[in-house]
């Protein structure tokens, strides 16, 4: 019998390329004797509902569009209660958990991994009852509308943007939290918080930290204080981009859980999407909760 394949794809993403792409990809689906159900996405939960919903007589889902899609794409596998190998052909304009993945920049050549790789267990990220792939993050513009055009969906995707619009101090503001870890508790002032389980996050790599893996179980974590000064604040995003860490304005570690906690709600990004506003928060690694096709 042939197998079977859920292909779900947003034709918005990025450049809109992948219309221009779609036949050579499902020509390369085809060559490995799939029976292709195309699911193209025309709004936001589409990719997440198709793939809740899929049969489970499919072999194979595979995704193609940005983050955003693909975040959909996984929250619907953790949601369906079971499980099926995801192959991503990332289309977005940065393609962060792509790049952590060494994933091909061209798509047909990404097709082919989908189809010819291997399943890797990977961590995903639970967000009190949502799921995220690679980052979850609040401060420094993640609170802005995301009542925006596909090229802003992805609000991290601008970090440039984001810190060239952080010059002047008074216009960042900061969240009181209360933050609990493994045996740890920290309360202090942020002006900007990143979980993480990803290589890069705006296409800077090696922002979230060196050595990292995507299968070990700990996010990394990364805390930034409130500045005093705008000479603090440019050192402080100096030190970030360098990862040079600078102990004495920002806070660091790995762990598989943690709890946030504010006495106002605060609004965060998952993924770069809305994430919403949450006076708590609990996250946790949910450790090798989904198979990822690689090379």
């Amino acid at each position: 019998m042939k197998k079977k394949m859920l292909f779900v794809y947003n034709p918005k993403s990025g450049k809109a390329q992948i219309k221009n792409k779609l036949a050579d990809i499902l020509d390369v689906f085809a060559a490995k004797d799939y029976e292709i159900h195309i699911a193209p996405t025309t709004k936001r939960d589409d990719a997440r509902e198709f793939v809740r919903d899929r049969n489970k007589d499919y072999d194979l889902v595979v995704c193609s569009g940005g983050d955003g899609t693909l975040d959909e794409t996984v929250t619907g596998m953790i949601q369906s209660g079971f499980r099926t190998p995801i192959g991503y052909i990332p289309a977005g304009s940065t393609n962060d958990f792509g790049g952590s993945l060494s994933l091909p920049k061209s798509m047909l050549k990404a097709a082919e991994v989908a189809v010819n790789g291997r399943a890797f267990p990977c961590d995903v990220g639970m967000f009190n009852r949502d799921v995220f792939v690679y980052i979850a993050a609040f401060g420094l513009f993640t609170d802005v509308s995301y009542e925006t055009d596909q090229d802003m969906k992805n609000m991290l995707g601008h970090m440039a943007y984001v810190l060239e619009g952080a010059k002047r101090l008074q216009s960042i503001r900061s969240f009181p939290m209360k933050v609990t870890y493994d045996d740890t508790v920290i309360e202090d002032d942020f002006i900007f918080g990143m979980i993480t389980n990803s290589v890069s996050v705006g296409g800077f790599k090696n922002i979230t930290g060196k050595s990292v893996k995507l299968d070990d179980g700990v996010f990394e974590v990364t805390l930034i204080k409130r500045p005093r000064n705008p000479i603090e604040l440019n050192n402080i995003l100096f030190s970030l981009l360098n990862r040079n860490i600078d102990t004495n304005s920002m806070y660091c570690f790995r762990t598989a859980k943690l709890t946030l906690e504010s006495e106002e709600a605060v609004s965060w990004t998952l993924d770069g999407e809305n994430g919403g506003s949450h006076e708590k928060v609990v996250i946790r690694n949910m450790h090798k909760a989904i198979d990822i096709m690689v090379k």
